[in-house]
């Protein structure tokens, strides 16, 4: 009469154990995976100090100093960009020709460092600066997609003489609809370990495959989204994203900062409403402020780098002659 029960105990064993089982082999395999990628990661840029850590930083393109066309551009990514100088690079060809572009990779992003300082605007945007002043800049214009909007101001606020321009790139501005949705990061770090996100990526395929860079900067920026994307530092931006968006409520640029605003006209498949609207009277606020509509979603610099970079161009060739 106990047969039966010891059977049912048996089958209820297996099945707790295969779920184990399964989880410890997806995490060695993930473990084993992880330590070889990060062999795989060719270094590029520049690492600076800044803040007591390592900020990378890639340095490109002309450097004369006050030569028409030659105004130094920075780069600043979008949130949960995991390598922003490798993303950036079909804009970085574009315009290294005629300026000296510095592609920065704040604190958890790229080769840069981590660090356990919250990712508020106001340390972001001090670590950019700090980064900045090592390179021995002191005017430039602000290029940033998505986010990098909402940092630009509290960067305005902080060092306005220093900007020759914002240049947004599908920015994010202030009180757009859905700004205080908080985005779930809880145990994501847990997922990677256990190699669950690695079986899911592989299952869903690589997401890379029809972006614009080479195939050895595809890869690598896959190799760095899977070293960056659930390490505390870009998951701590992650949830700090609505703090940083109500902290610039209401605010806008200094008058007297030209706005150059390229916004998707698909808005990323986001459907925010009145997407163009909020750039326009973003632009409105200014001085000089234009908005450029380009076709394309919210990662602009992937199928209109050409046309940023032009219309870049143009915008500060004409700032020259006011």
């Amino acid at each position: 009469m106990r047969k039966p029960l010891k059977i049912t105990l048996t089958v209820i064993g297996i099945i707790v154990a295969l779920p184990i089982a399964l989880l410890s082999t997806t995490a060695i395999v993930n473990a084993v995976a992880t330590k070889a990628e990060l062999e795989a990661i060719t270094p590029y840029g520049t690492l600076i100090p800044v803040a007591g850590k390592q900020m990378n930083v890639v340095d490109t393109g002309v450097r004369e100093r006050g030569a028409t066309g030659s105004e130094t551009i920075v780069l600043l990514p979008g949130l949960g960009t995991a390598a922003p100088a490798l993303d950036f690079a079909p804009l970085i060809s574009e315009l290294e020709d005629t300026h000296r572009v510095i592609a920065i990779e704040p604190f958890g992003t790229g080769l840069s460092d981590q660090t356990d300082v919250p990712r508020t605007a106001e340390n972001i945007t001090r670590e950019i600066h700090e980064a900045l002043q090592h390179l021995g800049l002191e005017r430039y214009v602000l290029m940033g997609h998505s986010i990098a909007g909402i940092y630009a101001l509290e960067y305005s606020r902080v060092v306005p003489d220093e900007l020759i321009a914002f240049v947004g790139i599908d920015s994010s501005v202030p009180d757009q609809p859905g700004w205080d949705e908080p985005v779930p990061t809880s145990g994501l770090a847990e997922l990677r370990d256990l190699g669950i996100l690695r079986a899911l990526t592989a299952l869903s395929g690589d997401a890379n495959t029809a972006l614009p860079h080479d195939e050895k900067t595809k890869e690598q920026m896959r190799l760095l989204t899977t070293k960056n994307s659930v390490e505390s530092t870009l998951l701590d931006e992650v949830t700090r994203s609505s703090e940083n968006f109500a902290n610039v409520s209401g605010e806008s640029f200094p008058t007297d900062l030209p706005l150059l605003l390229f916004v998707a006209d698909d808005a990323s498949g986001d459907d925010v409403a009145g997407w163009l609207e909020l750039h326009e009277r973003q632009a409105a606020s200014v001085d000089h402020g234009q908005v450029v509509s380009l076709a394309g979603e919210h990662y602009l610099h992937y199928t209109q780098s050409v046309r940023i970079a032009s219309e870049t161009a143009e915008f500060l060739a004409a700032l020259a002659t006011r």
